[in-house]
């Protein structure tokens, strides 16, 4: 039966002396098949070993105009889920059990890997994304932690902190689930009427175009996907980027290796971000 713990103190006391490898999910809650499938991961990936699912709506990665008291709050939901897909604790702190001398006065900083794209048009959430994992690292001290592909940027600066700040976790990417109609699951989906929710199909059928045009170069990527953008009614992109995943910088006409197409846009009050990677030079 899956345990559901609030405070640092029963953490250490549900975890500490099982056998095994211990594997960390962590989410802000609102939990759909897309976590489900992180935490079938780690357990797969752990085997006897202790899943843990942390819940928890951090607010130092809302501006002061973003959806921080509007974001969904589904606990019994998302203990449920967590327990169906293999999770043996799920850790939902209180705000102040995880700040408890107020908002911190340190921080981490994403450095120049966090200012362009999701960076540059969310202030700061990178910042507050960073000090959040790096103390729910310390608090669930597992030997692997598990983060959605769809989070790109996220993902990229998350196992470039753990590489420079020494952090004893194996970072692992899993891919991004769809729905069949592809559009990637996420957590403000719900936003979405119906009418919104068509539109919303447009940024997969960008990437999807995209990755079409890989044999062709980065160029041609970039140009398959925009155009699909363009015609495409109702939706206020933000960006669209092929990226190099290393620095988070975009890939060069020449480039080879690993990149990430990525698009941001809204669609009516919802900003919905997606994802694809690929390989350039590599056979198909």
């Amino acid at each position: 039966m899956t345990r559901l713990v609030h405070t640092a103190s029963e953490l250490r006391e549900a975890v500490e002396g099982r056998p095994g490898e211990v594997g960390v999910v962590m989410t802000m809650g609102a939990l759909h098949e897309g976590h489900a499938t992180l935490v079938r991961t780690a357990r797969e990936r752990v085997g006897d070993g202790t899943v843990v699912v942390t819940v928890f709506v951090n607010p130092l990665q809302f501006g002061p105009n973003e959806d921080f008291d509007r974001y969904p709050r589904t606990l019994d939901a998302d203990v449920e889920i967590a327990g169906r897909a293999g999770a043996d604790v799920v850790f939902a702190p209180a705000v102040d059990e995880v700040y408890p001398g107020g908002q911190p006065q340190v921080r981490i900083s994403a450095g120049p890997m966090g200012e362009g794209y999701e960076g540059a048009s969310r202030p700061g959430h990178f910042d507050g994304m960073l000090t959040v994992v790096a103390k729910l690292l310390h608090l669930t001290r597992p030997d692997v932690a598990f983060y959605g592909q769809k989070d790109a940027q996220q993902l990229a600066l998350i196992r470039r902190m753990v590489t420079d700040l020494n952090f004893p976790a194996e970072i692992v990417g899993v891919p991004t689930v769809r729905e069949p109609d592809g559009l990637a699951l996420s957590s403000r989906n719900r936003y979405l009427s119906d009418g919104d929710r068509v539109i919303a199909l447009t940024l997969s059928r960008a990437l999807f175009a995209g990755r079409d045009a890989l044999d062709d170069g980065p160029d041609a990527v970039r140009d398959a996907a925009r155009t699909v953008l363009e015609k495409g009614e109702g939706l206020a992109v933000d960006y669209l980027a092929l990226i190099d995943p290393r620095d988070f910088t975009e890939a060069a006409p020449g480039h080879t290796g690993p990149a990430v197409l990525a698009v941001a846009a809204k669609v009516g009050t919802t900003r919905l971000i997606d994802n694809i990677p690929l390989e350039f030079g590599a056979r198909r």
